[in-house]
């Protein structure tokens, strides 16, 4: 049987995992593909290309220096560990929202040709920040972050605050803000709520079931909810599963539209999720 994602994790399906460390504060964040993340204070590498206008980098440095001026060290340990994983997620990512223009831009300042080459953030100017807040919570923390609960929690928080201060610093629009300020606040409540269903999904699954060849693994969306059972759906075939009995405890954690990555089994009289290996909100 698979296990849950958590700290201990190396990979999983040849994804890029981060490791976090329940202490925030200890700085021990590494790729598990080898690139070493960027130093606490390494945020400013110099302006966006092609005019004056700040990089992301550099405005995400702002970002920090204003931050600890009000916060604890402890706490603004925090907002650095979000911020530098969010860099990442820029980094790795962004690039796919960029128009035809940009992409040009963007390859000919960071290929392996370019006399020195640059990584997104900084080549393009914080226009490009908010646009990209949905693929940092809902698929690379999600899908490439290995942490707590309380670190999950706080990339929502950290991100709100950000959006905040970026329309106040006249970075951003409040349009744009609003839905990353929406997408921040969604993400602080589900995916504590949606580890700590993987946590229990697991250990349920675990003590009481031995995977068989014939289980039907897969992504299966929750699409129906009673006070203890629970229905699936294959996200692969559109197949239906269920009713799926469930403790209480489980059952107030579900959410319809969730995705429960493992296994069910059917049998004469039921159905039975028999592994749960990751419950993605």
């Amino acid at each position: 049987m698979k296990k849950p994602i958590d700290c201990a994790s190396v990979g999983v399906e040849s994804m890029i995992i981060w490791r976090i460390s329940a202490e925030w504060n200890s700085g021990n964040l590494d790729d598990q593909e080898g690139v070493t993340m960027r130093s606490r204070t390494d945020f400013e590498r110099g302006q966006a290309e092609g005019d004056s206008r700040p990089s992301i980098s550099e405005v995400l440095a702002e970002y920090l220096s204003a931050e600890k001026k009000r916060l604890s060290p402890r706490t603004y340990a925090r907002y650095e560990d979000v911020i530098r994983l969010f860099s990442h997620s820029l980094n790795r990512y962004a690039a796919n929202s960029l128009n035809k223009a940009e992409r040009e831009l963007f390859e000919e300042t960071t290929g392996a040709e370019a006399d020195r080459p640059r990584e997104f953030c900084d080549v393009f100017g914080p226009e490009h920040i908010l646009g990209n807040v949905g693929e940092f919570l809902n698929y690379f923390m999600v899908r490439k972050v290995i942490g707590d609960a309380a670190t999950l929690q706080a990339s929502g928080s950290v991100i709100k605050k950000l959006s905040k201060w970026l329309v106040e610093k006249g970075y951003a629009n409040s349009e744009d803000a609003d839905l990353a300020i929406q997408q921040g606040s969604d993400a602080a409540r589900d995916l504590p709520a949606a580890a700590k269903l993987t946590a229990l999904l697991y250990d349920l699954t675990a003590k009481h079931q031995t995977p068989r060849e014939s289980d039907i693994e897969g992504h299966f969306s929750i699409t129906k909810i009673e006070s203890d059972r629970i229905w699936l759906e294959d996200e692969d075939d559109g197949k239906h599963y269920g009713p799926i009995l469930l403790p209480e405890k489980a059952i107030k954690l579900c959410r319809v539209g969730w995705v429960i990555s493992g296994a069910v089994r059917s049998t004469s009289s039921r159905y039975i999720l028999v592994e749960a290996y990751q419950v993605l909100p």
